[in-house]
């Protein structure tokens, strides 16, 4: 498997040492990871890098890992594994209450750390993630994040990847421009709707046989996106 097929894992936690310890138990289990050590620096780079899963330590220095999970919670539900020292029963049904999938204490052993992960990575994908789509010469597959053209694998970056998987979860209905802005940029870039003009550019050059003629990735002008399967 190469680098870019990895599952992303965006580690959160101050500590150095404790990021370099899961960097390499991670790495070492088949994940990518990359790295924030503090909250408004992971929400930064769950936004920009789009993971697959967080692990999210509660004694942050800037803002405390529940007012993290909950910032989270309003644009995303990406799987989290709380790591963190707090072994109280209220601090654990704090973290589950504020959306956390998974609760771990600190010391750990790295293989129920990656059991946990994978765990929790297999009942999301299992409750999101449908069969290959087909239409047209094009075949998606969720599951396996793979895109291919008339037999071909379509290599497309995080943010392609990301906004022709909501089109597919959502083929047939109009996904908004600040849908997508939310899901794909953060709750921040709503706005931005100039971003998706030159991702989506992007995506029907690699996708469709006419793109300035789609046939599958339409725009419904002023409005959003839709994916059009015949």
């Amino acid at each position: 498997m190469n680098a870019a097929a990895l599952p992303l894992v965006l580690v959160v936690d101050d500590e150095v040492q404790i990021r370099r310890l899961l960097r390499v138990t991670l790495e070492a289990s088949g994940f990518g990871v990359c790295e924030a050590g503090t909250g408004a620096q992971g929400l930064s780079e769950a936004a920009s890098m789009r993971p697959e899963g967080v692990i999210l330590d509660l004694g942050l220095p800037d803002v405390d890992g529940l007012e993290v999970l909950h910032r989270l919670r309003e644009w995303s539900q990406i799987p989290v594994l709380v790591l963190t020292v707090r072994d109280s029963e209220d601090d654990k049904i704090a973290a589950l209450d504020a959306g956390a999938d998974d609760y771990l204490t600190k010391p750990f052993g790295g293989r129920e750390l990656v059991a946990r992960l994978r765990a929790i990575l297999r009942r999301i994908r299992g409750a999101a993630d449908p069969a290959p789509v087909c239409f047209g010469d094009l075949e998606v597959d969720l599951s396996a994040r793979l895109v291919r053209r008339a037999g071909q694998e379509v290599h497309l970056t995080a943010r392609e990847y990301g906004l022709l998987r909501m089109l597919v979860q959502h083929r047939g209905k109009v996904v908004t421009h600040r849908q997508i802005l939310r899901e794909l940029w953060g709750p921040e870039a709503e706005e931005n709707t100039h971003y998706l003009r030159v991702f989506m550019t992007h995506l029907r050059q690699k996708l469709e046989t006419n793109p300035s003629e789609p046939r599958h990735l339409k725009t419904e002008s002023g409005i959003g996106y839709r994916l059009v399967e015949d």
